[in-house]
């Protein structure tokens, strides 16, 4: 991939181009839907206002994935005695390691850039805007302005960090997560405010590295999307790595001064301060919805997002939006599949809806968080006669001898039937291992029929095996 250069077409003859699919925005959902257009036969165009690869390749997913293998490696070396190796020279070199991340990154973009041209796609550098009618106006620096026109448009323009109101993201002393992963130092202090996945990610890589991290979070439970005994788990382990953990409090002033920061939290005790030299904000996100021709269109928006059907289709005939500018769950692979979706739907195919209550949820940081379904708290609420089985990992031979004890598998199975309602592991590998309860929801498997599934031993994967037959009061090693 290396050396890959890209043809450009004829500007005037460009300004002119007709298509049968363009895709605005070149992130995970609209490169997907792109190429999957073109297996369809779709002449298609895909604008991208940055790179290719969108927050998740370039910003997000990918380079961030980068930066916690190092945590874990350091992780490791740090406790490297208790596997009979010792050294007294471990050092730890901040700007190689965001380096090293960003390399990744680039490789991955550019791979991106090569699947456009290996599938015929014209790759459109620029900022892309409706103007009605199916034409599409391109503004990119130092080139003329350009139109491209279809029937069929697909929006794909992501979303970006949101921040407190009053709160401005200087990216310098206020940062988001871009500038989280790619600081030329590092911070001696972080506050990181949010602890849903990205706020954990970063507060288990800046501990690792010896950052002093306080992370605040208004829910009760850091990860309050996750089951609650997940959750509880992992916040007590982070406090065992040292990280200082706020929970039930909201933030009431941040002030920035040129060499810390001050965070002040309301609480059920009252108001404190907590400083350090950076604070991430880690509240979440918000679509990229300005500036693309929305109104002039009519093109409807409900809290701010695209509001789109179950095929994806705005309100506006021949406009259609997917992945995070639609809303949650903010996800690369969601974004993917309805790609996908969308575009077979443009074709024809009628595609099989997505069921987004088998959508694989997963955090990065160490130990690892991933579930799918419905927690033992929903299931409940919503009047759910259920069986729950819990396995911990510390009962389990494979996670004895690779030191990776941490954690359990949680399974909630509808108490009639057996059906697997919803799956939640903590531990090692955990965001592997969600994968086989997903299909194994997904083809409507019961607690009876995972149990028979004779697992390999020894492997962690005998975890959910033996979750299975806790929830059927059949648990052979606890």
């Amino acid at each position: 991939m290396r050396g890959l250069t890209f043809l450009y077409l004829d500007e005037e003859r460009m300004a002119e181009q007709s298509y049968d699919l363009i895709v605005v925005g070149g992130g995970p959902g609209g490169y997907t839907a792109a190429i999957r257009a073109t297996q369809l036969g779709l002449k298609t165009a895909i604008v991208e206002r940055e790179r290719l690869g969108g927050i998740c390749l370039n910003w997000g997913c990918i380079p961030t994935k980068a930066l916690l293998k190092n945590a874990e490696i350091v992780q490791l070396m740090n406790h490297a005695s208790d596997w009979g190796i010792s050294f007294d020279n471990l050092h730890v070199d901040f700007s190689k390691i965001i380096q090293r991340s960003r390399s990744v990154a680039d490789r991955l973009s550019k791979g991106v850039e090569f699947l456009m041209k290996k599938n015929n796609i014209d790759y459109l550098p620029g900022y892309g805007r409706l103007l009605g009618g199916g034409r599409i106006e391109i503004k990119s620096e130092g080139k003329p302005d350009q139109i491209i026109t279809s029937n069929n448009i697909i929006l794909a323009t992501g979303a970006r960090p949101k921040t407190l109101p009053g709160v401005a993201i200087d990216r310098k002393k206020i940062i988001s997560s871009s500038e989280a992963m790619n600081l030329s130092t590092q911070p001696k202090s972080m506050i990181i405010i949010g602890g849903g996945a990205i706020g954990v990610e970063f507060s288990y890589f800046y501990n690792a590295l010896g950052t002093m991290v306080t992370l605040i979070e208004m829910m009760p439970m850091i990860l309050p999307v996750e089951d609650a005994e997940i959750s509880k788990t992992l916040q007590r382990n982070f406090k065992k790595q040292g990280i200082d953990i706020l929970t039930g409090v909201k933030v009431e002033k941040i002030r920035a001064s040129e060499n810390c920061v001050t965070v002040t939290v309301a609480g059920p005790e009252g108001s404190s301060s907590v400083e350090a030299e950076v604070a991430l904000m880690a509240i979440g996100v918000q679509g990229n919805v300005e500036n693309l021709g929305l109104e002039e269109c009519g093109v409807a928006l409900e809290r701010g997002f695209i509001k789109a059907n179950e095929h994806y289709c705005t309100n506006v005939e021949g406009i259609h939006a997917i992945g995070d500018v639609i809303g949650p769950p903010w996800l690369a692979h969601v974004a993917s599949a309805e790609g996908i979706h969308c575009v077979e739907s443009i074709a024809g195919l009628h595609p099989e809806a997505i069921d987004y209550t088998s959508i694989p949820g997963c955090t990065y940081c160490q130990p690892q968080v991933a579930s799918i379904g419905l927690t033992e708290e929903k299931a409940k609420v919503g009047g759910r006669e259920i069986k729950v089985g819990v396995f911990p990992f510390r009962a389990l031979g494979k996670a004895v001898a690779s030191g990776e004890t941490e954690g359990f598998v949680k399974l909630v199975f509808d108490a009639q039937y057996g059906e697997l309602l919803g799956a939640h592991i903590i531990g090692s590998e955990a965001s592997e291992l969600i994968m086989e309860l997903l299909i194994a929801k997904r083809h409507e498997a019961t607690a009876e029929s995972i149990l028979h599934a004779i697992h390999a031993h020894p492997t962690m994967s005998e975890a959910i095996m033996e979750a299975a037959a806790a929830a059927m009061g059949e648990a052979i090693n606890i």
